[in-house]
């Protein structure tokens, strides 16, 4: 089958790899519909964090049809198509039934299996794999390959910003994840939804998903703009959605005092001082996002065309071509880049 590799940084190549086999009786074997590059690829892609290995197989994000189940799997049968989170996850742990699917105590980081292929093995599938209620329309891919992670994720973080009817929420980066906590706030019910961005086309995007104000100031500049549109207060909850030192304390001092942070960017470098800290009275919550927590009502939700978040792919491409939507990616061409095969 066909798979992305990486075997250094700015080296992606499309290379023939084994087809995966059942290995336990809770795998399912999924024909990827379309797969997708996600912001945290370009981490190793720049440099910033090492392969696991070399070369490494990339992707985390999926959605297809089944082809094999193991001799346990009983939730999903062959020929169903499935959406299911970039953590997979057993769904009956206690921390799965506390709603934290991503830290489950037997979780499998798809980013170590490789979803940017033709086929992918899905550990624990039952907990995993959410059917969709029948095969989608061409046009519904897009959307349901965003529920994957970055709409999930997103999700997560407006949610954890404590993101509801009345509220004022700011979102810190306007890659694929912030603009999903921009459409998951506005379904929240958010009041007033502030989004820091300097791209209009994302700008843009960002309103249509709801986003009432758009801040171009960063750091603490930004976060002074912010308080200066929120009467001195700041915002009730800030999403970041970028995971550097000054993202993650533009969001923080972008919050009011007994505020919410919804920290979901992938931390690189960020220390945080405790006695800085301390003095802002904000609550942190976030880290990897439950997807599948959210899978059922984001399907549900996609399925009645209610959202549309599959406008975060600005640039589609064949999966041979996976090294120039890396790129396009890493140049800030495009936003999220959807494969197809």
């Amino acid at each position: 089958m066909r798979g992305v590799m990486m075997y250094g940084p700015g080296d992606v190549r499309v290379e023939e790899r084994d087809a995966p086999v059942i290995i336990e009786p809770t795998d399912a074997i999924i024909r990827l519909s379309a797969t997708c590059i996600c912001g945290s690829d370009l981490w190793p892609y720049r440099g910033a964090e090492p392969l696991f290995t070399t070369p490494q197989p990339m992707g985390h994000e999926y959605v297809g049809i089944v082809e094999q189940i193991g001799a346990d799997v009983k939730n999903v049968v062959v020929g169903d198509f499935v959406v299911g989170s970039f953590v997979a996850s057993d769904n009956t742990c206690e921390i799965c039934q506390a709603g934290y699917q991503s830290r489950c105590i037997h979780n499998v980081m798809m980013g170590a299996i490789g979803t940017q292929a033709e086929l992918a093995r899905i550990p624990l599938a039952d907990g995993t794999l959410v059917a969709t209620p029948g095969q989608p329309d061409a046009d519904l891919l897009p959307s349901l390959m965003a529920a994957s992670d970055v709409l999930g994720t997103g999700w997560y973080g407006a949610v954890a910003a404590e993101a509801a009817p009345g509220k004022t929420i700011a979102v810190v980066g306007d890659g694929a994840v912030g603009l999903s906590a921009v459409l998951a706030a506005k379904q929240l019910g958010a009041e007033r939804i502030i989004m820091f961005s300097r791209h209009p086309d994302r700008q843009a995007l960002a309103r249509e998903f709801g986003a009432t104000d758009i801040i171009e100031e960063r750091g603490d500049e930004g976060a002074a703009k912010l308080k200066e549109l929120t009467g001195g207060y700041g915002a009730h909850g800030t999403v970041e959605a970028v995971g550097t030192q000054e993202s993650m304390w533009q969001a923080i001092n972008a919050t009011r005092p007994g505020g919410y942070v919804g920290y979901v960017g992938v931390s690189h470098g960020v220390n945080l001082d405790g006695l800085d800290l301390f003095f802002t009275s904000v609550h942190l919550h976030g880290g990897p996002a439950p997807v599948r927590q959210y899978l059922p009502e984001l399907i549900d939700l996609i399925w009645a065309r209610t959202i549309n978040p599959g406008k975060v792919f600005d640039l589609t491409l064949p999966v041979e071509d996976a090294a120039e939507g890396y790129k396009a990616m890493h140049e800030r061409r495009a936003t999220k880049v959807l494969l197809t095969f």
